[in-house]
């Protein structure tokens, strides 16, 4: 295997462990702003993650790293293309990460009430935008030469609004799925009630994707078949089976579109010619060699604390006790 290739196989692995674990965490974000009735009930779904947020979003920042310097005309071209969605996505993750922080320390309900609605704010526009920035890469973009030559309008065709509901959907089952193995009592019986609801929209849902996509229907069966299994498992209560399965349907969603754009890293709307891919896109031969190095470092100790830090976290919170000042 070429480093070209590795590399577009260790980013795709990225985006995978990203929204792996961002799923339930967006789901989470979103959900407790309506499950929650009042400040404390919001801040025991709101601390069922915090022990996780942040670390998920390593694997964000790593992905988009590793794509600049891996594949830099890759970057710059989908980084430009989509600049005006990634911008108000950097911007939710911003807004949402400092309310994560200054939510204990705000004195008044009003204060904690307007962090609550931020952080579900930044939640929804991240959980769509990034289904809408992964439908594109799926269907292509106008690219010519390198370079963007599109509008606005071209990305937000209902190809890629679907794909940002289908992700939206799909995360919003994560995390209700999440909160019924995080959470003891009501706010326990309230998600699972959701999930019931939100896991049948999103079959539906990845019934219809599967559908669409004639070029793919294949690769997206494994997908279908997931969220449908889960959809089986939540209606005989085996929930942290049905969770496994929901974020297992996630990985194999991003890693399945990996797989089709493969040997392109991006896909031209305009002609099969322009389409960026792994051999006219990467970084040189030293600058691959020098990352891998870095990686099989790095890599691998990014994977151990965040498995420690699950396993620290993994036992349920009760609302009573559940410390939602910190």
């Amino acid at each position: 295997m070429s480093l070209e290739v590795l590399w577009f196989v260790l980013i795709a692995v990225l985006w995978v462990g990203f929204f792996f674990l961002e799923g339930f965490d967006f789901g989470v974000g979103i959900l407790q702003l309506f499950l929650g009735k009042n400040e404390r009930e919001r801040g025991t779904y709101i601390f069922a993650i915090s022990p996780h947020w942040d670390g998920n979003e390593v694997w964000l920042l790593t992905a988009g790293g590793a794509m600049l310097a891996a594949f830099p005309l890759w970057y710059a071209t989908f980084f430009s293309a989509l600049y005006l969605p990634l911008v108000i996505v950097l911007l939710a993750l911003i807004v949402r990460g400092v309310t994560f922080e200054i939510r204990h320390r705000a004195d008044f309900p009003r204060a904690r009430l307007v962090c609550d609605i931020a952080i579900a704010a930044g939640s929804f526009l991240a959980a769509l935008l990034f289904g809408v920035a992964m439908a594109n890469m799926a269907i292509g973009i106008p690219v010519e030469n390198g370079n963007f030559t599109g509008t606005f309008f071209d990305l937000v065709k209902p190809y890629a609004l679907f794909g940002g509901v289908l992700c939206l959907s799909l995360f919003l089952t994560n995390g209700a799925l999440f909160l019924t193995l995080k959470i003891e009592g009501e706010l326990q019986l309230r998600a699972f009630k959701f999930s019931k609801i939100a896991i049948i929209v999103t079959v539906f849902l990845f019934a219809i994707a599967t559908i669409l996509a004639v070029k793919y229907t294949i690769i997206c069966l494994l997908s279908l078949a997931l969220i449908s299994g889960a959809a089986i498992l939540v209606t005989k209560h085996y929930l942290r089976t049905a969770f496994i399965c929901v974020a297992l349907c996630t990985a194999s969603s991003v890693a399945a579109l990996f797989c089709a754009m493969y040997p392109n890293v991006l896909v031209s709307s305009v002609s099969p010619e322009q389409s960026l891919t792994v051999w006219n896109a990467a970084s040189s031969a030293y600058t691959l060699k020098l990352m891998s190095i870095v990686a099989a470092v790095f890599v691998p100790i990014i994977i151990a604390y965040q498995s420690w830090s699950y396993y620290v976290f993994r036992k349920r919170i009760s609302p009573r006790k559940a410390n939602v000042e910190v």
